[in-house]
């Protein structure tokens, strides 16, 4: 920062997220609900951005806004207005482009001229002494990586070092996906306009957005008409799904879970599923696993049942399940696919994870009582593609797997992905970069199987899973840093969470 210091404070965001080429679509008939212009939403949005960057940057004196031929260029020339209106100074730099500006954005772009401002040519130099950018090169239309000249001028935005404030989307960033298939701005606060696009919370967007502001520009009443597409789910929202226990309920109301994996060499997966289940609150755990693990397990959490798998055992433990989960530890040897290919012969509410996965991949079948979570590479194999290209429409992606393979799909990542056979998606705005490390994708495994037992519907006990999970694991980095996060860390922060009314 140069010679101004930003503000933080906190921000509250909607719960529901919509499609951007939705909300672009329905911009003409909000505004008409709301009796106002089109133009009228641009100077909305324009302002909003206005006091955001300066209330985030009160010691910021000269800014320069950058302006593409979208509506996201109308926007930043409100925004130059405003600002020099109240003493700024303002350099603007306008795109350049065959096609005229939209009706709108032409019209903020006079009211600029006409109030003394000025224009610079995308190649011009840029003035020493600028303390902020403001980015309205491109907006939540954009579908493919930026072009010369504004591509250019994003690279430039990020080697200069300053703050930038990003007017409805990060440049470069796309909203329908939150993929970057080339230059994008990398924002410190980025204020978006009406509704939450799936772009701003999900794949690569955390590493381009900094700190996500919204305003609805008025529309609220008009939004809360419209059917929610994709829910944005967060800890504001597991006291909904776990209400207090009741006072005389005992441990057979709360479940009893069966875990496999753990094959040899690989306990401390299904050691840590397990332990997870018990910190989310099913009432008995069993664990089937190499003969190897038992004692190891039993001695470090007396609570689990441990036995050694063998065929015998595994059907005596299914009659015996409310619900399943296999996969943590299980291996692609003939102990882990034996044990999967007995399982499948159950109906009972199951969760597949790991080697599961892999294996199902081999053999691909569909059930409707099924939980899986895969991450990219596991979900590129699922659905015989590549990694980057799940990378590069998650959405697409889980709508795919849970489509194919029934029941409910979680996709892991930053922005998890929730979403049903029936078309409910939901995106968990949780977690942090420090649980990139092995083994939390076991102790996911045990809380969602955890939930499960505890007789949460397949999607609930997803969605509040993966809320469990990631605010378990941001709890714990407030006191020690993302780096060396273990997934046993998260466990003794589980209980927290899974009892919500101890987190108010």
């Amino acid at each position: 920062m140069t010679g101004h210091s930003e503000k933080q404070y906190a921000v509250s965001l909607p719960h529901s997220v919509w499609p951007a080429d939705w909300i672009r679509q329905a911009e003409p008939l909000a505004a008409a609900a709301a009796g106002i212009s089109l133009y009228e939403l641009m100077l909305r949005a324009g302002a909003a951005a206005y006091r955001l960057a300066g209330a985030c940057y009160p010691a910021a004196r000269h800014w320069l806004v950058l302006c593409g031929r979208g509506n996201n260029g109308g926007d930043g020339y409100v925004v130059a207005r405003l600002a020099a209106e109240a003493g700024v100074r303002v350099t603007l730099i306008a795109g350049a482009g065959s096609r005229p500006l939209p009706a709108e954005a032409a019209a903020a772009r006079q009211a600029w001229l006409d109030a003394g401002g000025a224009e610079l040519a995308e190649d011009s130099r840029w003035p020493a002494d600028i303390d902020l950018i403001i980015d309205g090169l491109l907006g939540s239309g954009l579908t493919s990586a930026p072009r010369a000249p504004a591509a250019a001028l994003i690279e430039a935005a990020n080697r200069s070092g300053l703050p930038i404030v990003a007017l409805d989307i990060p440049s470069g960033l796309l909203a329908a996906s939150g993929a970057v298939p080339g230059a994008a701005i990398r924002a410190a606060h980025t204020i978006t306009f009406i509704g939450l696009k799936p772009g701003l919370l999900t794949g690569q967007a955390r590493d381009w957005v900094g700190q996500l502001h919204h305003s609805t520009l008025g529309l609220s009443e008009w939004l809360a008409q419209q059917p929610v597409q994709i829910q944005r789910v967060s800890a504001a929202d597991l006291a909904g799904w776990l209400p207090p226990r009741r006072p005389c309920s005992h441990k057979g109301e709360h479940g009893r879970l069966l875990l496999v994996g753990g094959d040899r060499g690989l306990g401390g997966a299904i050691r840590m599923a397990a332990e997870a289940a018990l910190r989310s609150g099913a009432g008995l755990v069993r664990v089937l696993t190499h003969i190897d693990h038992v004692a190891p397990l039993l001695t470090a959490r007396p609570e689990l049942m441990v036995q050694a798998l063998d065929d015998e055992v595994l059907q005596r433990a299914l009659a015996w399940a409310d619900v399943t989960v296999i996969g943590p530890g299980l291996g692609q040897e003939a102990w882990g696919r034996n044990a999967l290919k007995v399982l499948q012969s159950s109906d009972k509410p199951t969760l597949w994870d790991a080697d599961a996965l892999n294996l199902l991949a081999l053999n691909p079948e569909k059930r409707q009582n099924r939980v899986i979570t895969p991450h990219p590479g596991e979900a590129a194999r699922l659905l015989g593609c590549s990694t980057a290209e799940i990378e590069s429409d998650r959405l697409l992606a889980v709508r795919r797997l849970a489509a194919d393979y029934g029941g409910v799909a979680v996709l892991k990542g930053a922005g998890t992905l929730i979403a049903d056979e029936h078309g409910a998606m939901a995106i968990a705005d949780v977690g942090n970069p420090g649980m990139a490390s092995g083994g939390m994708g076991d102790v996911l495994a045990g809380i969602i199987g955890g939930l499960l037992a505890q007789k949460l519907s397949l999607y609930d006990a997803a969605c509040a899973g993966c809320v469990v999970h990631g605010v378990a694991a941001d709890s714990v980095v407030q006191k020690q840093g993302t780096r060396g996060l273990l997934a046993t860390d998260l466990l003794p922060a589980i209980p927290y969470y899974v009892n919500p009314q101890l987190a108010k």
